[in-house]
């Protein structure tokens, strides 16, 4: 019995379109949607928003939107924490009190690599995102990694 060898041809390898990870910016990913706060606002309601909205945290803007600070629970702790070694009452003060002025922001241009940088070099959760000065956004440590699995899943064939 001869056995013949079958030659198989499967002609040319189709091209996989890639998605070119570095195109990427963190006008992409990030959260849109923002609950913030004035200066004015009452630390209690403040206190009941994080609770509603399962937030750590967010932008402080004055009267015509721009961005004044951020609030966020850390601010609250170390209050918290002062209050009762003071024997001090916090929740008649406003967020004017409590936020954080000088404010880290990212641009909406930078590349996710960039802002994965960025968080890396320092202890910061999430920056708030602007656009040619505008608050337009927030990004967090989060948003990035899921970036990366979502790249990952796109480029890169998992095995």
């Amino acid at each position: 019995m001869n056995i013949m060898p079958v030659k198989s041809f499967q002609g040319e390898r189709a091209q996989k379109k890639r998605v070119t990870p570095s195109k990427l910016i963190v006008a992409d990913i990030m959260t849109h949607n923002l609950v913030v706060f004035t200066k004015d606002q009452s630390i209690h309601v403040v206190m009941r928003d994080f609770i509603k909205h399962k937030i750590s945290g967010g932008p402080v803007l004055d009267e015509k939107g721009t961005l004044i600070g951020i609030i966020s629970e850390a601010d609250l702790m170390k209050q918290i924490s002062d209050s009762r070694y003071f024997n001090m009452p916090i929740l008649d003060k406003s967020v004017g009190h409590f936020m954080t002025s000088e404010v880290d922001t990212i641009e909406s241009t930078l590349s996710v690599f960039d802002a994965a940088a960025k968080f890396h070099k320092s202890s910061r959760r999430r920056y708030p995102v602007l656009d040619k000065g505008r608050l337009v956004g927030q990004i967090s440590r989060k948003d990035i990694v899921v970036a990366a699995l979502n790249m990952k899943s796109q480029t890169w064939n998992p095995k």
